[in-house]
């Protein structure tokens, strides 16, 4: 390298060094603020979830059958699959003891009862890539017997209207929605 050269170049690194030293304070402050921030709203956050009230939250336990919320006291439940961030799978059978056909697939836990049976979200795999898919079944309890009204293949559902033998499912999957009209009759 010739004089000029390196003239520049040290030049700037000198320049490049100064910014460096001046900055880096600045810049670990920040760093320390932005966790001391954090730090303080999760003991905030832990503080007051002491205060919270649960209200009808239903606990399972790995090992028992406990009464499956909103199926009117009709089913026990015995978790199967817990998803991530989402919902759990469960095997199902009748609350008086007598033998089903429920017993040889895995439920979600929405339930609808209706006058025509149980409504009930039947999983077609307990995959992790699979999911969500599963059927939307009717569950006549005189009959015994399961019929598959729809294939869904998002968490977030729900009947929207009834018409006559008719219902109406709305879904929507994070990006997209739908509906789905099937005949129950």
């Amino acid at each position: 390298m010739n004089k000029v050269h390196l003239f520049f170049h040290h030049l700037f690194r000198f320049i490049w060094n100064a910014i460096f030293v001046i900055s880096y304070p600045i810049l670990a402050s920040f760093g320390i603020i932005f966790i001391g921030l954090t730090w303080f709203f999760s003991q905030l956050s832990k503080f007051l979830t002491r205060f919270r009230t649960e209200g009808n939250r239903e606990e399972f336990n790995d090992q028992e059958w406990q009464t499956l919320p909103y199926s009117d006291g009709f089913f026990e439940a015995k978790p199967v699959k817990q998803i991530m961030f989402g919902p759990s799978g469960f095997k199902l059978r009748r609350a008086d003891g007598v033998p089903s056909v429920l017993s040889d697939f895995v439920f979600g836990n929405k339930v609808r009862v209706m006058e025509e049976g149980i409504i009930l979200e039947k999983w077609n795999s307990l995959e992790a890539k699979d999911l969500p898919d599963f059927n939307i079944c009717l569950y006549n309890p005189d009959e015994d017997s399961l019929r598959s009204l729809t294939t869904i293949k998002c968490f977030d559902w729900h009947i929207s209207d009834r018409i006559e033998n008719d219902l109406l499912f709305k879904w929507f999957d994070g990006t997209q929605g739908g509906e789905v009209k099937v005949s129950i009759g």
